[in-house]
């Protein structure tokens, strides 16, 4: 037998388990991808179209670039604008509209807006521009806090007094406690984010088990891991269980990194931050603690944003980050909002879950999910 004629049968085994369990259980299972990684990949691998009908999946508010909420891009617009700031930024920002604008119209329109692939690369520019202001847009979950962590300590121990962050990280485990609380978002199981994981470990999830009676299976992003994940939530809701398990062994622990999860402790600390779609949850971001606040570009040149709403022109990003809608329900999707004239965020990120349902069939599947 081949690796793909084995690989076809163990997930012919899991699809056949699963049916059987949809079929003593006597209702539709609901279960929620948090990562934006694991949205795309479901979709890329067409794994909607092989699930056996009943398994309904929703996706939740894994795009870092989706849950960041306008006061924060206009933000970065507005710092843009000023003659002595450089503005370094993962590509995925540029497009993202705040409440006028957008970094790549700023960068159009003169502004010195430049994109790296990591917060080490925006140290360098301002070793290379000692006269300017260079600020890393550090927009994330716990998967990219450490390097910016990392930045921070490097430009602390090199002397680098023109090195900035502009921060908008955000924790995962408390966003899903905010979810369910909310009374909006009705799950059976949770299809935990690989990527946050490594950093954080397995037990930064217990409480869903122990709080709320929800299983959640830590999956891979390889098609078949991603299964094996929705078939471990599925054996333990029939088995009327709820567990936390790690189905992505391979670089999953459940200690996760203590050296990353170090990094971010020593720099920064939980805060209140805003989140599209979901408003002000406490401890759900980062922080820098006051021994580095000197790297805080909000604190070191602050400026007064108005706090206004996150929706624009009838989108509706903000209740398909909250699992409430799916992107077809909007009226925009597809018509007015597409890759090229996006309305919204979620229709701009690449993990934006919009953006997957166009790309990949435009939402043409069995579920509304």
């Amino acid at each position: 037998m081949t690796a793909v004629q084995e690989t076809q049968q163990l997930a012919a085994a899991m699809i056949k388990e699963m049916r059987a369990v949809l079929a003593s259980h006597g209702k539709a299972i609901r279960i929620m991808e948090v990562c934006g990684t694991h949205t795309v990949a479901i979709f890329r691998a067409g794994l909607r179209q092989i699930l056996p009908e009943g398994i309904e999946l929703v996706s939740g508010p894994g795009c870092p670039v989706c849950v960041t909420a306008d006061d924060y891009i206009d933000a970065a617009i507005a710092y843009a604008g000023m003659a002595d700031v450089i503005i370094t930024t993962f590509g995925d920002m540029l497009k993202v509209p705040g409440t006028r604008s957008s970094l790549a119209a700023a960068q159009a329109q003169g502004a010195d807006v430049r994109i790296v692939y990591t917060p080490l690369d925006a140290l360098t520019i301002a070793a290379e521009n000692p006269s300017k202001q260079v600020v890393f847009l550090a927009v994330g979950f716990e998967t990219t806090a450490p390097t910016e962590a990392a930045a921070v300590l490097a430009a602390k121990a090199q002397g680098r007094g023109n090195f900035f962050l502009l921060s908008a990280q955000k924790l995962v485990p408390p966003v899903m406690r905010a979810l369910l609380d909310g009374g909006e978002t009705h799950v059976d199981g949770f299809l935990l984010p690989g990527h946050v994981a490594v950093v954080t470990g397995t037990d930064a999830f217990a409480f869903l088990a122990q709080d709320y009676h929800i299983p959640g299976v830590v999956g891979g992003f390889a098609p078949l891991e991603i299964l094996r994940a929705l078939h471990q939530i599925v054996r333990q809701i029939g088995a009327g269980e709820a567990r936390i398990e790690n189905a992505y062994e391979s670089v999953v622990r459940r200690a996760g990194n203590p050296v990353a999860r170090a990094a971010m402790e020593r720099v920064y600390e939980p805060a209140a931050v805003r989140w599209r779609g979901l408003g002000m949850i406490p401890a759900s971001g980062l922080s820098m603690r006051e021994e580095y606040a000197a790297f805080d570009f909000a604190r070191v040149r602050p400026l007064v944003i108005d706090v206004g709403g996150d929706g624009r022109h009838g989108c509706r990003c903000g209740e398909v980050l909250r699992g409430a809608i799916v992107p077809r329900d909007c009226a925009l999707f597809g018509r007015a909002c597409v890759p090229e004239h996006a309305i919204g965020p979620c229709m701009v990120s690449v993990e934006g879950t919009c953006a997957a349902w166009y790309k990949y069939g435009g939402g043409k599947f069995r579920y509304g999910a």
